[in-house]
């Protein structure tokens, strides 16, 4: 047996394994509390508290805040990089019943999710071990340094439309409830069944709407060569804010992150890889 194949053969079984099954439940309710966090920080800036981040490293802060906060936020890093574990073995060895470009796509977006999940881990430990930056320019800076390279506004469009592109996607996948492979046949079954899709249906609605805001901040900083006017979801947020009925659309979209932490929950209960 070649070394390849035998490699094969340890990710395929790795990926069936009932370890890997529970890493991914555990880590499904970390990032549940992660989303109801920043849907928690969002209400909040809704309602005029402007201080802190409202993206994933505010509100593993707000957690490292509260009483026992340290603790939490080390069980929360361990969640993450379980679930980073389980997407890198995804990325390497999983979606093997599909075929060609279809399997590639999959591979490729179980090891962009590694990547995210693995950042919220580091997030976390920095967190926990007060090592953390306050700063909040590090997308201002990102963004400059790419404009800086030859065809530098171009990457930053790019960047702006393919971000705006995974946002459009997640509205597809809610609005078709593509996301419901997500849980078991239990999980879709009954009044609890039917509160499960509405969450997910929310919950991807909202990503993908604040998706698509980043998206835009990042296409408009390429257009008006400006690094400034890119962001992060912390940003957009912001931007959200300052629009005619601001507040309403703010504490929806908050809603509907909130939603998607609690699907996470169902779908760590309910799991269907």
């Amino acid at each position: 047996m070649s070394i390849s194949t035998r490699a094969e053969a340890t990710g395929k079984q790795a990926t069936d394994s009932h370890w890997t099954d529970r890493a991914a439940r555990i880590g499904l309710i970390a990032y549940g509390v992660v989303h109801l966090l920043i849907a928690w920080l969002a209400i909040q800036l809704a309602f005029g508290d402007r201080e802190g981040s409202t993206d994933s490293s505010g509100a593993v802060q707000q957690l490292a805040e509260q009483p026992f906060g340290q603790a939490m936020v080390w069980a929360l890093a361990i969640g993450m990089f379980l679930l980073a574990v389980w997407q890198g073995l995804e990325a390497g060895f999983g979606h093997r019943d599909e075929e060609g470009f279809t399997k590639v796509r999959k591979r490729v977006t179980s090891a962009g999710k590694a990547v995210v999940y693995v950042i919220i881990g580091i997030t976390a430990v920095r967190a926990a071990t007060g090592s953390g930056s306050s700063g909040k320019n590090g997308t201002d800076s990102l963004t400059a340094q790419i404009m800086d390279l030859p065809g530098g506004q171009v990457i930053v469009g790019a960047i702006g439309l393919f971000i705006i592109g995974i946002g459009g996607y997640l509205v597809h996948k809610a609005w078709t409830e593509k996301f419901a492979k997500y849980i078991n046949a239990e999980g879709k079954s009954g009044t609890t069944g039917t509160a499960y899709l509405w969450f997910g249906k929310a919950g991807y609605t909202a990503k993908g709407i604040a998706f698509g805001i980043v998206g835009s901040l990042f296409l408009y900083a390429a257009l008006t060569h400006d690094p400034k006017k890119s962001g992060g979801l912390d940003q957009a947020l912001h931007k959200v804010l300052q629009q005619p009925f601001g507040q309403v659309l703010l504490v929806l979209i908050a809603l509907g992150i909130g939603c998607y932490g609690l699907f996470c929950f169902a779908r760590a209960r309910h799991f269907n890889d």
